[in-house]
C-alpha cells in the first residue's frame, strides 16, 4: 500500500505538536517536530522526527556543526546552494557538511517525514536564512 500521500501520522516515530512559532518562523507551510533526543543531552547530539505537510519546506540555512537527515516517509526534497534538488524517498540519507547551505522539504502533493540529527551541536545553532521563493520550489516536480 502506498501512503505517500496519506502520512498525516508518521511512519515510526510520534508526530509530535506543531512546531513552535521560534521554529515555524523559518518554515512555509506547516510541519510538526517531535524531539527524540533533546538540545540538552548530555550526548551533545539533537534527534528530532519532523513532518512535513504537502508543499512545506523550511528556509535556506546552514548548521555549523553539519546535519544528517534519515527520511523514514513520504516523498520530499533537498537541495544545497548551486546544485540541482534532489528527490527523498524513505531510506534516504542525506549527510551535510558544516556550513552548506540548504533546504529540504516535502513534496507539493506529498507529506515528508525525516529524522534530523544535528552533528557536533556543540559547533553553535543552525543560521536561518531567507525562504525558498514559491518560483523555486515550483519548478520541482
Amino acid at each position: 500500500m502506498d501512503n505517500t500521500n496519506n502520512l498525516s501520522e508518521s511512519v515510526i516515530f510520534a508526530k509530535g505538536e506543531k512546531a513552535p512559532e521560534a521554529f515555524a518562523k523559518y518554515f512555509i507551510g506547516t510541519n510538526y517536530l517531535k524531539m527524540l533526543v533533546p538540545p540538552n543531552s548530555p550526548l551533545k547530539c539533537p534527534i528530532g522526527n519532523v513532518t512535513f505537510e504537502p508543499g512545506c519546506r523550511n528556509n535556506w540555512h546552514k548548521h555549523p556543526g553539519g546535519q544528517i537527515l534519515l527520511v523514514t516517509g513520504g516523498r520530499g526534497w533537498y537541495q544545497e546552494e548551486g546544485k540541482p534538488a534532489r528527490e527523498l524517498l524513505p531510506g534516504d540519507v542525506v549527510e551535510i557538511l558544516p556550513n552548506v547551505k540548504h533546504w529540504h522539504g516535502a513534496a507539493a502533493d506529498s507529506w515528508f517525514v525525516h529524522l534530523a540529527i544535528e552533528a557536533n551541536a556543540s559547533a553553535g545553532p543552525a543560521e536561518w536564512l531567507e525562504p525558498v521563493t514559491d518560483e523555486e520550489y515550483n519548478k520541482l516536480k
